[in-house]
């Protein structure tokens, strides 16, 4: 089967430019071959059979990161099952703000609540490496999401300590972390209707939606945590949905936080909160 045949009958699912990224995605990540050897058609070696399994998955609209196993974030590969949620690469931002506040401190304690995939929490281990004594937390609900998240710090090298934790029944902790940061879920059920099919059917519910009458219902429990675990001065990081973005602001401040602000995505979407 040559690239186009495999990339061509997803245009009955995708836009054409999306098939035809979603059929590189797999021939390059997959089968290693480079965009020189799609355009002259060298793409040979691959058994037909094996590409015609993964044609009729894309072709019900499952991810292609879940068919090939793995979805890069930021210049590293992770591996993804149907157990965690697909990286996002607005979540990058997360990752390069804990990393500049910390940089200049002798030591850091970090934890990431919710940590899927470990994709924030194993970027932010490998980014600050040799850079202070940083100590990098990340818990999870899911056993299983766990799991691929250990997974993906084994194959690349980051030094990263996983718990199992519900944050809605959080630790008695005091004064334990200097930065917390966190991707909750944050979708409410009466968005589904503006979603695509593809994240509606196979992406984990529990890692995307809240309920519609308590938007802000995992970062209330986050905002109480932090505001006991953080040492003074320590910050907490969040990626939130920019229709609570007012309302999120003013239950921080109530909680106890001293400065809140609210960052944009590329999109001009305020995204991004910092609380200190």
């Amino acid at each position: 089967m040559t690239f186009r045949e495999f990339w061509q009958p997803l245009t009955t699912v995708y836009p054409e430019a999306e098939a035809r990224w979603i059929g590189r995605f797999v021939f390059e990540e997959k089968y290693g071959f480079t965009h020189a050897d799609l355009l002259m058609g060298r793409e040979t070696g691959v058994a037909e059979s094996e590409l015609r399994e993964l044609q009729q998955r894309l072709l019900t609209g499952e991810p292609v990161q879940y068919v090939i196993g793995q979805a890069p974030f930021g210049d590293l590969l992770f591996k993804v099952t149907p157990a965690v949620l697909i990286p996002r690469p607005e979540t990058l931002w997360l990752c390069h703000a804990v990393g500049n506040s910390v940089k200049d401190l002798p030591s850091a304690h970090i934890l990431d609540i919710g940590t899927g995939s470990g994709c924030i929490a194993i970027t932010i281990a490998l980014a600050t490496d040799g850079h202070g004594q940083a100590l990098i937390s990340a818990w999870d609900i899911s056993n299983e999401a766990l799991a691929v998240a250990r997974d993906n710090a084994k194959r690349l090298n980051a030094n990263v300590s996983f718990e199992q934790h519900d944050i809605l029944s959080p630790p008695d902790d005091t004064a334990r972390w200097d930065v917390i940061v966190s991707n909750p879920p944050y979708i409410c059920e009466q968005e589904k209707k503006a979603m695509e099919h593809h994240v509606l059917d196979f992406e984990p519910s529990l890692a995307l939606f809240v309920p519609d009458d308590d938007p802000l219902l995992y970062y209330r429990a986050i905002g109480h945590y932090a505001v006991k675990a953080l040492r003074p001065g320590g910050r907490l990081f969040l990626e939130i949905n920019p229709l609570y973005a007012k309302a999120l602001c003013g239950m921080l401040l109530a909680q106890g936080f001293t400065s809140v602000t609210v960052s944009k995505d590329d999109n001009q979407k305020e995204r991004y909160v910092v609380a200190s």
